[in-house]
């Protein structure tokens, strides 16, 4: 047997009819710099099967697949081999939405706590967005700080997006260039003043300068329509509402002031820009609102390219269940209701559905930021609410949900939220689904599907071993993120 010239490696045959000690296999000429996974149970190019998989430790790669249990005799001694029956082998999650937030704001959160907790959870490959780092993710030197601020910190591989701010356009071919996995801009404000949100005009240059480059453009789409008792002509600098509607400390207030309108009137001025690049992929980050799923639908038979993405937290809260006050549960979009969520999971279930993706959009911040008023705030897996006496000055201002960060931290479990979500609720969903959703599809809107998101001869050796069955109570050495 010879070496492969392109790799400088001996590969296994693959698929192998036999168990490779037969004689077209010969033990003595192998070099057992490999590892060998296996199980009953493995997820091979969208399909659950039993599976044999080795990988170089040389190069991280798989180099042979068997559709088969194969015990460790079939392979060289001192062959590093684990059998994971019954639990199954899964490609290791890509989650395309996660902020890490370094350098800058690591109080936040950081590359080797962000990454560790990623790990934990069966995610191999985190893709980090462009903003709440600092600086962002808009020009090459901020690409290369942030890089740089990454070596030596990472649990699982990383890659970056860049952002699309105003005046920025002449900087996005020479990030592409530099190997970001996609652009984000915000048609509202973001929440940081060093990531600005973009208008129509912003738009139309970035779509013009990524016309034929190999990539994606993605949107936080909420805008305000332009009719509005609230902001009259603002909508042209995309501010958010003015004037919150009842008390600030009451989730329907803050639900009612970021309404579904907001959602499908950002993606139909995105839609309305999409003839500018007919060829460049469009994408909707953390959509919230079911309102929308017609429109985009409807581009998509056009033959626009667009899909959608959704969260966790979408398909697994509800409004309903969200205490007043409880500012752990701020994100934007907001978590609507119930009937929205069931929605949610029709379209996703729905395989040529716009929503060909779930992402964790991790977003953390420091405790403080987050206002959550004493009586609400409770040791992590306790099952009660922790009462305390406190100063009422301490109190002032916690609880508002408008002046609450808005993020939520989940990056590593989105697995187990979403089993338990299918299981719990009875939804007809496998194990194949949840792949396709967290890693196939993840890996091919960030261009990664050549060697992420499936376990297949050739791709990177990224495994997730995961206990079906296992149930376990979310507590702080579960949550190794930073906040």
């Amino acid at each position: 047997m010879t070496l492969d010239p392109s790799t400088s490696r001996l590969p296994y045959p693959s698929p192998a009819p036999s168990p490779p000690n037969s004689n077209s296999f010969d033990p003595t000429d192998s070099i057992s710099r490999i590892s060998v996974l296996a199980s009953s149970r493995a997820v091979l190019e969208g399909k659950l099967t039993a599976a044999t998989i080795v990988i170089s430790q040389d190069t991280g790669k798989v180099t042979s697949i068997f559709h088969s249990v194969l015990s460790a005799s079939d392979f060289p001694p001192g062959t590093t081999y684990t059998d994971h029956s019954p639990h199954i082998l899964l490609p290791g999650l890509v989650d395309a939405h996660v902020h890490l937030n370094e350098p800058g704001r690591t109080e936040w959160e950081g590359f080797w706590t962000g990454t560790r907790a990623a790990a934990f959870g069966g995610v191999t490959t985190v893709i980090d967005m462009p903003l709440n780092a600092i600086p962002p993710t808009t020009t090459v030197a901020g690409l290369k700080e942030k890089v740089q601020a990454a070596q030596g910190k990472c649990w699982v591989d990383v890659g970056f997006y860049g952002g699309i701010i105003p005046g920025n356009a002449s900087e996005l071919r020479p990030l592409v260039q530099e190997g970001v996995r996609g652009f984000k801009g915000f048609l509202v404000d973001s929440g940081v003043p060093e990531f600005p949100a973009v208008s129509s005009t912003d738009i139309a240059l970035a779509m013009a300068a990524l016309a034929d480059e190999p990539t994606t453009l993605m949107f936080h789409a909420e805008m305000i329509p332009p009719v509005s008792d609230s902001v009259g002509d603002d909508v042209q600098w995309s501010l958010p509402p003015l004037a919150p509607v009842g008390p600030l400390n009451e989730y329907a207030t803050f639900l009612a002031s970021r309404p579904s309108s907001f959602e499908f009137y950002a993606i139909a001025q995105i839609l309305s820009l999409a003839h500018i690049a007919p060829n460049l992929p469009l994408h909707i980050v953390h959509l919230s609102a079911i309102e929308a799923i017609p429109l985009l639908r409807e581009a998509m038979a056009n033959g626009i390219k667009i899909t959608a993405e959704t969260c966790f937290h979408y398909l697994s809260l509800a409004a309903e269940n969200i205490r007043n006050g409880d500012t752990r549960h701020k994100c934007c979009p907001p978590i609507r209701s119930k009937s929205n969520q069931d929605g949610l999971w029709e379209e996703l279930t729905n395989e040529g559905g716009c929503i060909q993706t779930v992402v964790s959009d991790h977003s953390p911040c420091t405790p403080n930021l987050k206002l959550l008023p004493s009586n609400i705030a409770n040791p992590i897996g306790s099952d009660h609410t922790h009462e305390t006496t406190t100063d009422e000055d301490d109190e002032e201002g916690k609880g508002d949900f408008f002046s609450a960060w808005g993020g939520v931290s989940s990056v590593g479990l989105g697995l187990p939220i979403l089993w338990t979500e299918a299981c719990r609720n009875e939804r007809n969903i496998s194990i194949e689904d949840v792949v396709r959703w967290c890693s196939t599809n993840t890996a091919k809107q960030v261009g990664l599907e050549h060697r992420k998101g499936d376990l297949a001869v050739g791709f990177d050796g990224d495994v997730c071993v995961f206990d079906d069955e296992a149930e376990f109570e979310v507590g702080v050495e579960e949550m190794l993120f930073r906040n």
